[in-house]
């Protein structure tokens, strides 16, 4: 327990300096292999072997796949179709927010690229129309956790190599619909709520035909999810092929059917891949070395064993697991943390009856919360960046979103149907 201990405090500390959370990892987890007496070369074998797997192929093609839609101008009808469909509920633009941002994580994955490219493509917008600033970053950022559940997430491909042999990424996927769309509804009831008692203009209804229109515009970069979704539960593709087919699709839209994709624009998305790819692999690697560290210290053991006059409540367990999580996520990456926790809490959770699909839905949901709080909350530094705000001026009236967010947590935990009648329709 003592080296456990020593592990953790090193991180903190190092996190609190300001130091990456990748090379945070390296540098704890390295320090207790020297105070353990192993050779430094388990490092960088331990490292290789964490990235060295060949599901974590599909995440620079579907982070590629990502960065060709943004740049082929599919987030842009993403939001005139929107637009279109909820402009003129409560809200108006407000809940165009959300759902594009549902439907742009359905083709993205991500939720900082979510939120980027609705801060940048509707942001002005509801400035312009009268919405205050903080209610642009509110809805722009907590929407955009949506896409870390609607497929394809390339969080949910870490979370099954994290788990090991034996879960399907396509139940991962199909897993995260449902509680994907329920977390978007239930922001846009509070998206409403807010924007009624403040006074937020709504838009007008355009007419069928303009709505025909946009969802005719915008139904090729839809078809992006849908190829990789039914490819995968067909037995068509491996996850790792659908992220290639997915790059080349949105190539053949952007050149060919929008003609939005020159060689300015491609330029950019292969160097902003390339950029994330980079972070997400090396974040990958030193966290696949801490995770080892742990479990040579055995930590997941003690942990269930600290846990285990809890056990006796499965509830109870999983709350608990959901309250680490969180607290988790207001400190450390995404990526990291899947690696790091999975092993220690999903035994724990299939221990107390917990379908491993449910929790990493769990696991998605609860982390992607932490992404929206300091003091790294690196989607919300993100969103209040695109609208010029401070951090502080939005988190005092963020909280009834995240009160949404955690009522859908809630929801996922206790009712399991809501990430398992999906998978289970199609198995």
């Amino acid at each position: 327990m003592t080296f456990i201990f020593i592990l953790l405090v090193l991180l903190a500390i190092m996190l609190y300096l300001g130091v990456p959370v990748a090379i945070s990892l390296f540098l704890s987890a390295t320090a207790l292999l020297l105070m353990l007496d192993i050779p430094l070369v388990v490092a960088v074998q331990r490292m290789s072997a964490g990235v060295n797997v060949f599901t974590l192929m599909a995440i620079p093609l579907f982070i590629l796949a990502g960065e060709l839609m943004t740049q082929a101008g599919i987030a842009r009808r993403l939001v005139n179709l929107s637009d279109s469909t909820l402009g003129a509920a409560p809200g108006g633009l407000g809940q165009v927010t959300i759902l594009s941002s549902m439907l742009f994580g359905a083709v993205s994955g991500s939720a900082l690229a979510s939120a980027s490219a609705m801060g940048s493509a509707i942001g002005p917008e509801m400035r312009k129309r009268g919405f205050d600033a903080d209610y642009t970053v509110n809805v722009s950022t907590t929407a955009s956790i949506t896409g870390l559940l609607i497929p394809p997430s390339h969080n949910m491909i870490i979370f099954a190599t994290a788990a090991g042999t034996g879960i399907s990424i396509g139940d991962l996927f199909l897993g995260g619909v449902v509680p994907g769309i329920l977390t978007g509804l239930t922001l846009m009831v509070v998206a409403a709520v807010v924007a009624t008692r403040r006074g937020y203009p709504r838009g007008e209804f355009p007419g069928f035909r303009e709505l025909l229109r946009t969802a005719a515009s915008a139904v090729p970069g839809i078809l992006t999810a849908i190829i990789i979704l039914v490819g995968i539960l067909a037995g068509i593709f491996t996850p790792t092929e659908s992220a290639a087919i997915a790059c080349a699709y949105t190539l053949v839209i952007g050149v060919f059917l929008y003609r939005e994709l020159d060689r300015t624009r491609l330029r950019s998305a292969f160097v902003n891949s390339a950029r994330t790819t980079i972070m997400v692999m090396f974040i990958i690697a030193t966290a696949s070395l801490f995770g080892w560290v742990l479990a040579v210290l055995q930590a997941p053991a003690q942990l269930a064993q600290m846990l285990a006059p809890a056990m006796t409540s499965p509830l109870l367990t999983l709350l608990l697991i959901a309250l680490m999580l969180l607290l988790l996520g207001t400190f450390m990456d995404m990526a990291p943390l899947i690696l790091i926790t999975t092993p220690i809490f999903l035994p724990i959770a299939t221990q107390v009856g917990m379908d491993p699909v449910q929790f990493g839905v769990m696991l998605m949901l609860a982390l992607g919360i932490g992404l929206l709080t300091p003091p790294v909350g690196s989607v919300l530094f993100v969103g209040c960046a695109a609208q010029g705000l401070r951090v502080g001026q939005a988190l005092r009236t963020i909280w009834p979103f995240y009160f949404a967010l955690l009522f859908s947590l809630l929801l996922v935990i206790m009712m399991p149907s809501l990430s398992l009648w999906l998978p289970g329709q199609f198995g």
